[in-house]
């Protein structure tokens, strides 16, 4: 089969690769789908936190957003799963220690990630072998593209729920990237007056074709009471921020992460009685938003700008948009395109 692999920073190929096998407890699927996140792009760059804390080593296929048909199963799978359609968990949790028993898999400490951690092959690759215990089916209703959506979508969601958004409740998104329109469209579909600020022109204009109203740049965010602070961003000095802009007694949501280290002040925290909750994983929330997807309360599809093959793949982690690209965040990756852009 043919795999994009990544071989050192800003170093990659796309090689012919045995294809896998599934074992005891396994699937293979047949990719459909894969999303380019930022996460690639720091391994890309080498500047994803895992390199150098030895849970990441190149070589290593990347891709954890996917979606696929179940092709093979291993010994003790369900034949029944054959010829199914889904998506998979990103978090492999070892399965015996307290965390994993209590459900908290997706924070387990020798945990596996697909296409990131422990050197567990992604899904950027024609096949794939992953536990079947980590495979979430798809409804008709859910094609690829939604599919491969989920895994951000399950963050995203986690997020709105941290939340706690009413309906009518004011709620601010700071960065209308990915996850922060995806966070956006779930607040929108509980009830919420959902505010978006971005920094650039673009983005802020595409939350506007997205029907979000209220969208404001850095400079410009009204002084109004917010029940709820999301923070989607990258940026280092948007977490003081949200606390700064957060209602006595309402709610921060951190699920962006930074480069570098973010400070807050917790005598802020405190004084202001703010509850404040950190969103690591979609683990959580993978049923939920296939279900939001299949009755289409949440709608995505806008967000894929564009769709590659293997052979494109590494431009796009470099930073390079498709010239056809429509003006969504997401990139998509069609394993079996070969190198045909659509």
């Amino acid at each position: 089969m043919r795999a994009f692999v990544l071989t050192a920073p800003g170093a990659y190929e796309v090689q012919d690769l045995p294809a896998p096998v599934a074992g005891p407890g396994e699937v293979v699927v047949d990719v459909e789908r894969v999303g380019v996140c930022g996460t690639d792009m720091e391994f890309f760059t080498g500047a994803m936190a895992y390199l150098h804390r030895g849970h990441s080593t190149y070589p290593m296929r990347l891709g954890h957003e996917w979606a696929g048909r179940v092709a093979a199963v291993g010994e003790g799978v369900d034949p029944g799963l054959l010829g199914r359609r889904v998506m998979g968990d990103t978090m492999l949790g070892c399965g015996d220690c307290r965390r994993c028993l209590r459900g908290h898999q997706h924070v387990c400490e020798k945990r596996r990630e697909v296409g990131i951690r422990g050197g567990q092959a992604g899904a950027l690759a024609e096949q794939l072998a992953v536990p079947a215990s980590s495979l979430h089916a798809l409804p008709d209703s859910v094609d690829a593209v939604l599919g491969a959506l989920v895994e951000p979508g399950g963050n995203a969601l986690r997020a709105a729920q941290g939340a706690a958004a009413r309906p009518g409740d004011r709620v601010l998104v700071l960065g209308p990237g990915t996850i922060g329109l995806l966070v956006a469209m779930f607040l929108r579909a509980a009830g919420a007056e959902v505010h978006l600020m971005g920094r650039t022109d673009d983005s802020l204009s595409f939350a506007r074709e997205l029907g979000f109203t209220h969208v404001w740049a850095q400079d410009s965010v009204p002084d109004l009471p917010f029940d709820a602070v999301v923070d989607a961003s990258n940026a280092a000095h948007l977490p003081e921020r949200a606390l700064e802009l957060i209602e006595p007694a309402g709610r921060v949501v951190y699920v962006g992460l930074a480069g570098e280290p973010s400070r807050i002040d917790t005598r802020t925290l405190a004084l202001k009685d703010v509850t404040a909750v950190g969103v690591l994983s979609a683990s959580p929330g993978l049923d939920a938003t296939i279900g939001a997807y299949a009755a289409g309360s949440v709608d995505p599809r806008p967000l894929v700008a564009a769709t590659v093959g293997l052979d494109e793949v590494g431009p796009v982690l470099a930073g390079e948009r498709p010239a056809y690209a429509g003006p969504g965040p997401k990139i998509h990756v069609d394993p079996r395109l070969g190198g045909t852009r659509t």
